[in-house]
């Protein structure tokens, strides 16, 4: 038989087969769920065809750019607020949550009094979650969103642990399921302005953010990201990543680099929550982990 050597068409195309079998595994990686941000950019296509893909499990509609101050700001980077209502109620028919994330890079937010905490508290209800009330405008309708994550980017730190408790405490009106609190931290553990937050111990899932800017985060991503999954044992945690080159390209790490830096570690450990893609428009474009 010929020496593969010989052949280097043929190591190409082994070595292709086996890079796509480690993009398609991406997205079933241990018992991880696919999360992505939508909302940031307008050429990202709709809510709808993000769940269409069938890549994800959970969309983060983002951002609630402006609160605490009695203004709010729903900020989705030029997509028309009409419809998303009904491709929340299509995506959630396809088992796929939809929250809201609150922060982001850039806004007009703080809590700074408990009472503001309340307030953003009582608003999010009425405007999002199941509440509703005269004189609350709901932006997508009657579509309920799952739950609400914090991306808690700039500001002071103060409050928020009331605001995740007041969100909490609406679950009493819940038959069965509930709302859902997710927290998109930066990779440096201890994150001082979610820390007071997460120590209430009522997030669902805690999504770390592997890029951003923190370069020593970035030279040892898996000490990193452990930190966050050993101080948390009861939250799910999650890897996350960008889809492009072009979004953070001292932080982009290839698949390969992804499976053998990260993953393969994270997923032996019992609280792995999945992978956490920054955003729809990034892996649209790059084809990270969807393929449309």
């Amino acid at each position: 038989m010929a020496s593969l050597r010989h052949h280097p068409c043929l190591l190409l195309l082994l070595a292709a087969l086996l890079l796509s079998h480690l993009v398609a595994g991406l997205a079933a990686t241990g018992p991880g769920d696919i999360a992505v941000y939508w909302g940031r950019h307008k050429d990202e296509g709709t809510l709808r065809e993000a769940c269409d893909t069938g890549a994800y499990t959970t969309v983060l509609i983002s951002f609630l750019s402006a609160f605490g101050h009695g203004t709010y700001t729903l900020d989705l980077s030029g997509h028309p607020v009409a419809g998303v209502g009904d491709d929340i109620k299509y995506c959630q028919s396809k088992g796929i949550l939809v929250l809201l994330s609150i922060g982001g890079q850039g806004g007009e937010y703080w809590l700074p009094s408990s009472q503001s905490a309340a307030d953003v508290a009582d608003y999010l209800w009425n405007a999002f979650l199941a509440g509703g009330r005269a004189g609350v405008p709901r932006p997508f309708g009657d579509a309920q969103v799952n739950g609400v994550d914090f991306f808690i980017d700039q500001g002071a730190t103060e409050h928020y642990d009331e605001l995740a408790r007041l969100l909490y405490g609406y679950n009493k009106y819940y038959r069965g399921g509930g709302i859902t609190l997710t927290a998109t931290p930066r990779c440096a553990y201890p994150d001082n302005r979610l820390a007071a937050a997460l120590a209430t111990g009522l997030f669902n899932r805690i999504q770390v953010r592997m890029f951003g800017g923190d370069l020593q985060c970035e030279w040892g991503q898996f000490d990193s990201w452990n930190k966050w999954a050993a101080a948390y044992p009861g939250s799910r945690v999650f890897v996350g990543v960008v889809a492009s080159p072009e979004a953070d390209k001292d932080a982009y790490l290839f698949q390969k680099d992804l499976y053998y830096g990260i993953l393969q570690f994270a997923e032996k450990l019992p609280n792995y929550g999945g992978l956490m893609i920054w955003d729809r428009y990034y892996d649209k474009k790059n084809h990270y982990i969807s393929s449309s």
